[in-house]
């Protein structure tokens, strides 16, 4: 298990843009996987986005793909999930997500992929 801790979430009015940040451990985040997924009230977790620790594979939920981007800083330990022309539908607990991947050009795109969680970090569009 490692640390994970999420930042960045907020109220937006529709249109607007929001920057989440996840902090990682050191040896949590050395050839890892990271990923941001998001609840929403009375539904199950799902995917956004995913990126490798080799930062040449990210992944997106077609639902996001054009509006968020996810990027990763190996020298920080962090990743951070910018996301663009937020929706009503994209609000949700947003979660940060980390595993040792089997290389380093592999990201996980399925939620029982990732065997570490951050808290989440609330992120609230209005109409």
């Amino acid at each position: 298990q490692v640390e994970l801790v999420e930042s960045g979430g907020g109220l937006v009015q529709a249109g607007g843009s929001l920057r989440l940040s996840c902090a990682a451990s050191k040896r949590a985040f050395s050839s890892s996987s990271m990923g941001w997924f998001r609840q929403a009230p009375g539904k199950e977790r799902e995917f956004v986005a995913a990126i490798s620790w080799s930062e040449d594979n990210t992944y997106y939920a077609d639902s996001v793909k054009g509006r968020f981007t996810i990027s990763r800083d190996n020298a920080k330990n962090t990743v951070d999930l910018q996301m663009n022309s937020l929706k009503p539908e994209d609000t949700a607990l947003y979660y940060c997500a980390a595993v040792r991947a089997i290389s380093g050009s592999v990201a996980y795109t399925r939620r029982n992929d990732y065997n570490s969680w951050g808290q989440g970090t609330q992120v609230t569009v209005s109409s």
